[in-house]
């Protein structure tokens, strides 16, 4: 990857760190597991259609990020899917009906889970790199642990395996809260926070990263925003392809991304180049 594909913030924070890098955690669906981020934004999408209510993709895929309960809320609340909601059921969306949209979730998403989380390439190579360079490995996901138990042996089988892993059910407020990444540092022992990178393929979690005091890394091509399978990103006409990238490079600068590649693959050049790791 040349270095005019890796956008990053202009700004002198980069160029000078105030303590060396000790750490990177990776996020899971989209950035380490599962190209396009598949899996949950299908499941999204069947478990509502289930319920009489038909979601758009693009929908489903807003809330990205956070805790699945709280995703499906943020979901079954948008203006457009509660009227309909109501239209359908002939009440007012509840709480309620968020929780029997997420019990019909879980067992789902478990069932899709083994078949659909295959390590996205070049993952398991990058996180070697970092290893080898004396960087420790942790990792936080929306997923519960319920769901992990299913995903973290087809990954390791794929050659990933994180040294710690916090999962939405281990803290009591999901992203864009700080409290995975806290609860990852300590695990790890790496403090202060700024010696610690986010690897993310989600607005949410870059704000994650930023609200917890982190250098962040937003992936473009293989996560949540771009969403589609490595197929048809390689079949995506190059221009079209650099174009959309584009636009998903600017929404991550936007939520306060320090950098955005495409892959987590790219990831060795960055350190190299920014945060001076050796090659």
């Amino acid at each position: 990857m040349s270095n005019e594909a890796i956008a990053s913030e202009s700004s002198s924070r980069i160029s000078v760190m105030r303590a060396p890098l000790g750490a990177v955690l990776f996020d899971w669906a989209g950035t380490m597991v599962d190209y396009g981020s598949l899996a949950p934004a299908r499941v999204f999408v069947e478990i509502f259609h289930r319920s009489g209510v038909a979601v758009t993709e693009a929908e489903a895929r807003g809330p990205m990020g956070k805790a699945k309960r709280e995703h499906i809320a943020s979901v079954l609340f948008l203006p457009r899917v509660a009227a309909l909601w109501k239209q359908v059921k002939g009440a007012e969306p509840t709480d309620k009906d968020v929780q029997k949209l997420y019990d019909e979730f879980l067992p789902l998403q478990k069932s899709v889970l083994s078949s659909m989380s295959a390590v996205i390439p070049g993952a398991s190579q990058a996180a070697a790199w970092c290893r080898s360079r004396g960087l420790k490995i942790g990792s936080t996901t929306g997923y519960t642990r319920e769901l992990m138990e299913v995903v973290m042996p087809v990954a390791k089988a794929g050659g990933y395996s994180p040294d710690v892993m916090f999962c939405s059910d281990d803290v009591p407020t999901g992203r864009p809260a700080p409290w995975l990444n806290f609860r990852a540092a300590e695990a790890l022992g790496i403090y202060p926070m700024d010696r610690i990178l986010i690897v993310d393929d989600t607005p949410l979690g870059i704000k994650a990263g930023r609200n917890a005091g982190c250098w962040t890394v937003a992936v473009s091509q293989t996560g949540n925003s771009l969403g589609l399978p490595e197929k048809e990103v390689h079949a995506l006409p190059p221009k079209e392809l650099a174009t959309r990238l584009t636009q998903i490079q600017k929404e991550f600068l936007n939520a306060g991304a320090h950098h955005v590649i495409p892959s987590v693959a790219d990831l060795p050049q960055l350190l190299q180049s920014y945060y001076r790791l050796p090659s």
